[in-house]
């Protein structure tokens, strides 16, 4: 079983800025992608940024110039710096990660979620 644990959530001015953190934990053979998606109240969960083992990203129109993912392989840990927050990007942000735990198939793992709110 893979386990993911997310911290660096918190309450934030407009434009200021923060750092996500997710470590992964486990029987880990090897992760592939991995992320973070967020969920506004009300809202569906949508993407916002991804990378994967080779370095590739990807990321949301919404939080393109403002967000940077990156990876430390040999942690396992993801990172999602936050900079010229706003209130639209209040929500709750889950860590992802796609891994192959001891055998054959790739699984999808979610982090417990961390709460972002940012006050106008």
């Amino acid at each position: 079983q893979v386990q993911l644990v997310e911290s660096g959530g918190g309450l934030v001015q407009a434009g200021g800025s923060l750092r996500l953190s997710c470590a992964a934990s486990g029987a880990i053979f090897s992760i592939n992608a991995m992320g973070w998606y967020r969920q506004a109240p009300g809202k569906q969960r949508e993407l916002v940024a991804r990378i994967t083992s080779g370095g590739s990203t990807n990321c949301a129109d919404s939080v393109k110039g403002r967000f940077t993912i990156s990876r430390d392989n040999a942690r396992n840990t993801v990172y999602l710096q936050m900079n010229s927050l706003k209130p639209e990007d209040t929500a709750v942000y889950y860590c992802y990660c796609n891994a192959q735990p001891p055998g054959v198939f790739t699984y999808d793992y979610w982090g417990q979620g961390t709460q972002v709110t940012v006050s106008s």
